[in-house]
């Protein structure tokens, strides 16, 4: 950045400074603290009908327990809004430092953040995929990444922006797109899908998540749900056929970026009456699905449109989204607004490269590998086998020759002339030396 360093607005320090004077206030939301309000009127209401002074008795009665455990969230909660904003005074750094970071990017090759990538399946194309609800910016995210890549901040956009979301189901993305990044390129793919939506039940946009993760994504395929009303269908359809190309090729997905509207979260924050709840069940069902993590790799969240929040409700956005989702809010979970400035670029590139190293991470192993495992467990298989018919074929020999020995014996005792001799049975039957022969078996 040469020196450069963001700038922020005066109000923003003021609010900043208020958030660190009373710092349960800033890192509880506004929600909870009105729930422990309306809790608190409700332990005085019983108190005044037992005959209670109110306010009197909370505090004596109060479990020692519960009143320790609260104190210990508090202070997790500070702590970790601490940790937020000092993470945003970290994304002040030089150019160089942004560059170098950048060329990373560009010069990434799938399975470079591979240990030992000879025994994995490594993809020409590392896939990600976009997902989250309707709104979230998934469009406008994919913009931001080229723009951040490429230097160019005069190219044209590359994603088709929904401007009114009030149009509802006419808006949107129906068609699965398929991004190169940066365009010239062939080792990172973007797909930008469908809204999740939260107006349907939770089993359709799991069946969605579940099509796109184990059979793969197509650039031009048609998204259609069940609940899709027939005016719909029939407009998609028709978009499809005008389009007048087949699918590409089927790629399969190998991390996911989960993307959320943090303007959206922060009204769900401090609206109590549940008219924004819907937004925040959804991610939270959604964002769960099994089939959109990778072993223990949960996928890593976006939240967008916070150039319209001031940096102290980015920073509760941030801290309540870890909470909620059970991620850490420093480390996976990034706040890009749309705007052209450094710390937002700097924000990029980190993403990406989380993004890139898990994906990495998780690459299946080749088919070579496993049919090694499976000759090896094959041979360790004959081995014992051949052991235990060597120890059976010893201990029938050993059965054998006691009862030789007898009939031999009986039979030079009815002789009169002579013994027979020890010697001639060990002729006729010599003992097994074992030690010559144990390489047999």
């Amino acid at each position: 950045m040469g020196g450069d360093s963001i700038v922020y607005h005066d109000e923003e320090y003021s609010s900043l400074e208020e958030d660190l004077n009373f710092p349960l206030l800033s890192s509880h939301s506004l929600a909870v603290a009105r729930v422990n309000l309306s809790l608190h009127d409700e332990v005085d209401r019983v108190n005044e009908e037992n005959g209670l002074v109110s306010g009197q008795s909370s505090e004596e009665n109060r479990p020692t327990s519960s009143k320790f455990d609260f104190e210990v969230i508090e202070r997790n909660r500070l702590c970790v809004y601490q940790q937020i904003l000092q993470n945003y005074e970290e994304l002040k750094i030089h150019s160089k430092n942004l560059r170098e970071e950048k060329e990373k990017i560009l010069s990434y090759i799938p399975g470079v953040w591979t240990d030992k990538v000879r025994d994995y399946d490594v993809p020409t194309t590392t896939c990600l995929i976009l997902v989250g609800p309707r709104a979230s910016g998934k469009s406008t995210l994919v913009n931001r990444i080229t723009k951040a890549l490429e230097d160019d901040k005069f190219a044209p956009t590359r994603a088709q922006v929904s401007y009114n979301s009030l149009l509802g189901d006419e808006n949107g993305t129906y068609f699965l797109q398929e991004y190169m990044i940066p365009r010239d390129s062939t080792s990172i793919c973007l797909y930008d899908t469908r809204s999740l939506s939260y107006n349907s039940h939770e089993n359709e946009n799991n069946r969605m998540l579940k099509s796109w993760m184990t059979k793969g994504v197509r650039h031009g395929e048609l998204v259609v749900r069940k609940t899709d009303d027939r005016r719909l269908r029939k407009s998609l359809k028709c978009k499809a056929h005008n389009k007048g190309f087949s699918p590409g090729k089927i790629r399969k997905v190998n991390f996911v970026i989960y993307v959320v509207n943090g303007l959206s979260i922060l009204k769900a924050l401090e609206n109590t009456d549940g008219s924004e709840t819907q937004y925040t069940e959804t991610i939270v069902s959604t964002f769960s699905c099994p089939y959109l993590s990778f072993k223990d790799d949960k996928p890593v969240l976006v939240f967008t449109h916070g150039d319209l929040l001031s940096l102290s409700d980015r920073a509760r956005v941030r801290a309540y989204l870890g909470e909620l989702l059970g991620i850490p809010p420093t480390k996976q979970i990034f706040d890009i607004p749309d705007c052209d400035d450094l710390v937002t670029e700097t924000t990029i590139i980190e993403m990406l490269r989380y993004s890139l190293e898990h994906a990495d991470r998780n690459f299946p192993q080749k088919q070579v590998v496993m049919d090694k495992i499976h000759k090896a467990s094959i041979s360790l298989c004959m081995i014992l086998l051949i052991l235990v018919l060597g120890v059976a074929i010893a201990l029938s020999q050993n059965k054998s020759i006691d009862p030789f020995h007898a009939l031999q014996h009986q039979a030079c005792m009815r002789k009169d002339h002579a013994k027979c001799p020890k010697e001639k049975i060990h002729k006729m039957h010599p003992k097994l030396d074992w030690h010559k022969i144990r390489h047999i078996w």
